[in-house]
């Protein structure tokens, strides 16, 4: 995966909008971030997620997906490497972070179509 494809994948997501935040790229819904790149260098990207979900991400692709250090990675922050990384899960942890991070009512609007595109 590339910078390119990962801004692309962030960007697809309902109402979602690139800032920058602390010299890098990040990418928010309803002025609040979800996920960033380059952090912590140009080959890292990195999700918020819950502590559980981060687990299973980690479990699942421990060359991906990789805890950021310190006390954001206790919460949750996840790192991810973006050369390893597939597409689908890539937009899998980018789901969860946006939902994590989405007003409510946004957040289940879009839970809805991805369990019924017909909805």
């Amino acid at each position: 995966m590339t910078k390119t494809d990962f801004r692309r994948l962030a960007l697809s997501f309902p109402e979602a909008s690139e800032k920058a935040h602390q010299s890098h790229p990040d990418f928010r819904v309803a002025g609040k971030i979800f996920a960033t790149l380059g952090y912590p260098d140009s080959a890292w990207a990195m999700v918020k997620l819950t502590p559980e979900q981060q687990a299973e991400f980690v479990a699942a692709d421990p060359s991906t997906f990789v805890p950021v250090k310190g006390g954001w990675g206790r919460k949750g922050a996840t790192n991810v490497k973006l050369r390893p990384a597939k597409f689908a899960r890539v937009r899998s942890a980018l789901a969860a972070a946006w939902c994590n991070t989405a007003p409510k009512h946004l957040a289940r609007k879009f839970e809805a179509r991805r369990f019924n595109p017909w909805g």
